[in-house]
């Protein structure tokens, strides 16, 4: 079985939008784009580095296009990112240019896929699919990076399809510029009990 791996930039109120460029999302009336760049320091760097090893990816269709778009002829920047299978949740998108591109339509396709043997599955941006998979209880692993900083509008990575879940922190990082990245393993149910009893 195959683990699958959320990977987010969020904000303190939990913002995961357009993070990366002015222009990446402005849905909604979306105005902060690129809410990352002053944070972005040589240790987030580091991190970032490491995250981005070579995994298959499992994508949004909106991030999907976002990354078709800019990825393929930047591979120096993400090395393996053209090798990589880039699986794609879209119930509109069938096919792409972008090579090792597979298109999947259902919840029941990402349960299979997850079911197969392979190397880890990551997931970036992908706001709605984030949803469906936490819905579902499909998240092995929440890999996140925490910016110090409120936004008060914008998608949000626990807008509505979290459910209750414990996950128990496998490693942290403080950058200089104050961003908290921790990663986090889903740890079975949540417990409840009484301080000091």
């Amino acid at each position: 079985m195959r683990k699958i791996i959320v990977l987010s930039f969020v904000t303190l109120d939990g913002v995961m939008q357009a993070p990366c460029g002015p222009e990446e999302d402005r849905s909604g009336g979306f105005r902060y784009g690129g809410w990352i760049a002053p944070f972005f320091d040589e240790t987030y760097a580091q991190v970032m580095e490491k995250q981005m090893s070579p995994s298959d990816l499992l994508l949004g269709r909106k991030t999907f296009e976002i990354f078709a778009a800019y990825w393929p002829e930047r591979s120096d920047q993400w090395p393996g990112i053209n090798e990589v299978t880039k699986y794609v949740m879209s119930t509109t998108l069938q096919k792409s240019g972008w090579q090792n591109s597979v298109f999947l339509s259902s919840l029941k396709d990402i349960k299979r896929l997850k079911n197969t043997e392979g190397p880890d599955i990551q997931v970036h941006g992908s706001g709605e699919l984030t949803q469906l998979l936490l819905k579902h209880e499909l998240v092995d692993e929440l890999w996140l990076k925490i910016h110090p900083l409120t936004l008060g509008q914008g998608k949000k990575l626990f807008g509505k399809g979290a459910i209750p879940a414990a996950f128990r922190l496998t490693g942290n990082t403080v950058t200089p510029s104050g961003v908290i990245i921790a990663n986090y393993k889903r740890a079975g149910e949540v417990d409840t009990g009484t301080v000091g009893a």
